[in-house]
């Protein structure tokens, strides 16, 4: 069966499932799709751009990004729009199309891997890590710590909670794609974990040298 045309919008960053991403449209192609979006059903894909630029074209986008959904949409007197775009779910590219004038592909869902593994119990050590590297990167000006009462169990949901998680987590944008690949969300708590700690022990020793 074929995939789902859907519009595209790759990005320098990536956007996570049950999470929402403002952004920020100014490109005139990319507001032409906003306003096709916003005629129809208001969704489209998000994928990291691996090499090149967000602006101009000529990009290496990744095959593996997430369908969202537009919430929210402010237009400027210049043509601009704020954007507020929530995460729907995980999606494989299976073939580009070409630019007319915005990027357009076909895609469908990524097939859920099961995990062996219960993720409740890797929920505290995660959270406990990313509020951490969170407080530590405050201490050197890299960004505020996390609210105590920020809520990051996904509302008992440990698939949306592991989400959460890795939004609210300091990690590059070639590590943000690695989360959204991991297969199911245990194995994405697990490697959250260890990317946590490794940023830990570098903030640590940096801490200690000043």
């Amino acid at each position: 069966m074929p995939g789902t045309r859907l519009p595209m919008f790759p990005l320098s960053a990536v956007v996570f499932p049950h999470v929402t991403m403002p952004l920020h449209v100014f490109e005139h192609r990319y507001r032409e799709m906003l306003r096709d979006c916003l005629a129809g059903d208001r969704r489209f894909g998000v994928v990291l751009i691996e090499r090149g630029s967000e602006v101009g074209g000529g990009d290496q986008r990744s095959l593996l990004g997430t369908r969202c959904v537009i919430t929210k949409a402010v237009e400027l007197d210049d043509g601009r729009s704020f954007v507020e775009a929530h995460g729907e779910a995980v999606i494989e590219v299976e073939h580009w199309l070409p630019d007319d004038p915005y990027p357009v592909a076909l895609v469908a869902d990524a097939v859920p891997v099961p995990d062996p593994e219960d993720p409740g119990p890797l929920l505290g050590a995660a959270t406990q890590r990313v509020r951490r590297a969170r407080a530590l990167l405050a201490e050197r000006g890299g960004g505020p710590a996390l609210p105590p009462d920020v809520a990051l169990d996904g509302g008992g949901d440990a698939e949306v909670a592991s989400w959460h998680l890795c939004a609210a987590a300091p990690v590059s944008a070639y590590d943000a794609q690695r989360l959204l690949a991991a297969d199911g969300p245990a194995e994405r708590l697990r490697f959250l974990v260890e990317l946590m700690e490794d940023l830990e022990l570098d903030l640590e020793r940096m801490l200690a040298s000043e």
